[in-house]
């Protein structure tokens, strides 16, 4: 195979100008959804209230957040620019990730946009005829829109820079995925801390304590609850599966790159371009027929699209990528490789497509109301709440065993497509990860039927202005919500898993291209620093850092909710306390205080967990060495894998044992079963929609940060007359970084509890 140069030939370009205006087009259908989407009627007056209410809370709360994040961007722009590379690339590499950043910004923005203003209009579908399919289809459709501008923003943003950069692309989009991923991780943590502070504070006081419905307008945590559910799973996931999709890509431009050289660079583009027609085909398949179940109309929906995905992919391959591997410009040594490449990416493509189907039914399996894990949380409500706890965090670690089977089972056979070849197989780790995300449109689209729905349950009971048919119609797309919010969380989690395993390849690519630039290398300790073995000590302790890492992440996340929540508590109990008329109806409870708490909460807290997931690479890198980094990653990749998807799934069968009791199993409402499964709802909460998906960018995160750094590791640590001083001193400083807002966070957290508890026992002596 020739060595060298790569050129890109004017064929690829306009290949890739034709994908840019494919992308322009995804963005116009997008536009197109958004008005059908509005042209639905908004409900009653007191529907129209309500959801006015929810508008207002979500925006403010966006806008501050991103006002906040405006500084971390600065910032990480300035870090880039001091990078080694060249300086054109390293100029590029920062204004990209600006531009990542802005586009996940933008991405999770008109997700809250439009759900707010859906949630009303699913709520009125349920009081005309044919509610259910009417509903269904607004609210699939509000997901279509922030599929379609993810595909439409991603693929426009890559194919731009290839068309500037051309070869050097892959360097550039490094900073577009960082930006995507970086801003990603603070809207899925700090969206989630506000949803599930206020969800938790709510359940506990209002159903628990007083014994009134979920939505009961006299809950004063129940606008804040509706907010939630938008800057939390709609904003925050739209976000998160945004920084998938370009982190997916940016993996699969820097491996292709080497391993076919300028059609390996464009051939991915192609592949996710496709996905922008599977999305549109997806939504507009996707109706509910007669009575059926909505999570049936959107599971047809869904592979049928990607079947015709995975046969569009098969066809590109052929007609775009040639028959030998000797007939390609790539820079890894493939010689050894007599597979028809066009072949073997074809079917790379169609594992990532298999795998996505594969994991949306056993997520549905592991968290649906009519399967038998679910209904069996259910039961346990009968012996109390104990058990109702035990039996979900069950179900969650079977159910990781067996995703995480899947997935590994999925890249072992990408690796025998490669035939042995390592170059080979982690580009075609990144196919398979395009593959899965041709879907990414409907995925999207039915990660925010969930909020959606659950939003219009609300607004419905808060009104009162639907009947006993259309609330119940509503409940049924709640439970639907719950378990499509699964699935696309555990597809999130296998993307992560894919493109993290692809960044391997490119790490190890960026250090070998660093050695070759630094000469003669050090022996000793900086010789075991280079060793990827995980039989080396070193390493095994970046194995085992990686791990912690995760924990460590996952805790802080969920004491952050517990925090915000039991501020919640409180004030909620002071309202009912101070004003007896909120349960008579005949005083308003103070909807706006529970809102700024889980603003200002959520706010403080999501910095902590983001300096930890930025800066603990840093310190592992310059401190230990990149063989270290290496296993960090390693650890990082299969200790996040299982929790993410323990979390989200156990977070997922509890959610839906309560709606499988309220639908009048066990004893129904009210009832001590009730009442058991509520509290596994409430231990849920954090699980599924804060530590759990948070983890899926935490690990592209710390991935791309080592990505980034390897270089200036190897430049500041291997040569003879390295600068040991310096590198110990980076990585301290890291390290203070990161453990130091941990040690911060919990000086303040007890700092609060203290001001909490002198608040509370003033309030009692009044009483």
């Amino acid at each position: 195979m020739p060595e060298g140069e790569i050129v890109f030939g004017a064929g690829s370009y306009t290949t890739v100008a034709v994908i840019a205006l494919i992308a322009a087009a995804a963005l116009g259908c997008a536009f197109v959804l958004r008005r059908q989407v509005l042209a639905a009627p908004d409900g009653t007056a007191k529907m129209q209230d309500i959801g006015q209410a929810v508008q207002e809370g979500a925006s403010a709360y966006l806008r501050r957040q991103l006002r906040t994040l405006v500084l971390f961007a600065a910032v990480v722009f300035a870090l880039l620019f001091l990078l080694p590379g060249d300086g054109g690339v390293r100029l590029g590499r920062s204004v990209a990730f600006l531009f990542g950043a802005g586009f996940s910004a933008a991405i999770g923005y008109l997700g809250m946009w439009l759900a707010v203003r859906a949630n009303v209009r699913v709520a009125s579908a349920a009081t005309r005829p044919g509610g259910r399919a009417e509903g269904a289809r607004i609210a699939f459709r509000t997901g279509g829109v922030v599929g379609m501008s993810v595909v439409g923003l991603g693929l426009l943003g890559a194919a731009l820079v290839v068309l500037v950069y051309d070869v050097e692309a892959p360097a550039v989009l490094e900073g577009f995925g960082f930006g995507a991923a970086l801003l990603a991780m603070f809207m899925r943590v700090g969206g989630g801390i506000f949803t599930k502070a206020a969800d938790v504070g709510a359940d506990l006081v209002g159903k628990v304590e007083q014994g009134i419905p979920e939505d009961d307008p006299r809950n004063a945590a129940t606008i804040a609850d509706n907010v939630g559910d938008n800057v939390g799973d709609c904003a925050g996931m739209a976000a998160d599966l945004f920084e998938s999709y370009a982190v997916t890509l940016v993996a699969a431009l820097i491996l292709g790159k080497a391993a076919m050289g300028e059609q390996g660079l464009v051939f991915p583009l192609i592949v996710t371009a496709i996905g922008a027609f599977v999305a549109l085909l997806g939504v507009f398949i996707t109706r509910v027929r007669g009575n059926e179940s909505g999570l049936t109309a959107i599971n047809r929906g869904f592979y049928v699209s990607a079947v015709i995905g995975a046969v569009l992919a098969g066809v590109a391959a052929f007609a775009y990528l040639p028959s030998s591997f000797d007939q390609l410009s790539g820079t890894a040594d493939l010689s050894g490789v007599t597979a028809d490449p066009r072949v073997v990416s074809a079917l790379a493509v169609l594992i990532g497509v298999v795998l996505a189907g594969v994991i949306l039914w056993v997520t549905g399996y592991f968290t649906g109301t009519d399967k038998k894990p679910t209904l069996g949380v259910a039961a346990t409500s009968r012996t109390g709440a104990a058990t109702v706890v035990l039996s979900g965090i069950g179900v969650g670690f079977e159910s990781a065993v067996y995703t995480a089977g899947i997935i590994a089972a999925a890249i072992c056979g990408v690796f025998l497509l490669a035939g042995g070849s390592i170059s080979l197989a982690l580009f075609l780790v990144a196919l398979a990860g395009c593959g899965l995300l041709t879907t990414v449109g409907v995925i999207v689209a039915m990660d925010t039927f969930g909020p959606v729905s659950d939003n219009a349950q609300g607004i419905a009971e808060m009104s009162g202005d639907v009947d006993e048919e259309g609330a119940q119609i509503l409940t049924d797309l709640d439970a639907v919500g719950n378990t499509t919010k699964a699935i696309t969380k555990g597809i999130a989690i296998a993307t992560a898993v894919l493109a993290a395993t692809a960044l391997f390849g490119s790490y190890a690519d960026a250090v070998s291209h660093a050695l070759a630039q630094v000469g003669a290398v050090g022996g000793g300790l900086v010789a075991s620093m280079l060793s990827y073995e995980i039989i080396s000590p070193v390493t095994l302790v970046g194995v085992i850092l990686g791990g912690a890492t995760v924990f460590l992440f996952s805790g802080l996340a969920i004491d952050a909710v517990t925090r915000a929540a039991g501020a919640i508590v409180f004030e909620v109990r002071r309202q009912f306390r101070e004003h007896p008329g909120i349960m008579t109806f005949d005083e308003r409870p103070e909807y706006g205080k529970v809102v700024d708490i889980c603003t200002r909460d959520s706010l403080r807290e999501l910095v902590t967990p983001g300096l930890l997931a930025a800066f603990a690479p840093i310190a592992v890198g310059f401190g230990l060495g990149v063989g270290p980094l290496a296993g960090f990653l390693a650890g990082a990749i299969g200790t996040g894998v299982l929790m993410a998807i323990f979390l989200a799934n156990s977070g997922g069968a509890w959610d839906n044992a309560k709606k499988i009791v309220e639908d009048g199993k066990f004893g129904g409402k009210g009832s001590d079963a009730h009442a058991a499964t509520v509290i596994g709802d409430t231990v849920g909460d954090p699980f599924k929609d804060t530590a759990g998906p948070a983890i899926n960018p935490l690990i592209k995160v710390m991935n791309l940060v080592a990505l980034l750094i390897a270089p200036a590791v190897v430049a500041i640590s291997v040569p003879e007359d390295a600068n040991h001083a310096l590198r110990i001193g980076i990585a301290l400083v890291a390290a203070a970084v990161a453990f130091g807002a941990v040690a911060w966070s919990r000086v303040r957290a007890s700092r609060l509890e203290a001001t909490e508890e002198a608040n509370q026992d003033a309030a009692q002596a009044t009483v």
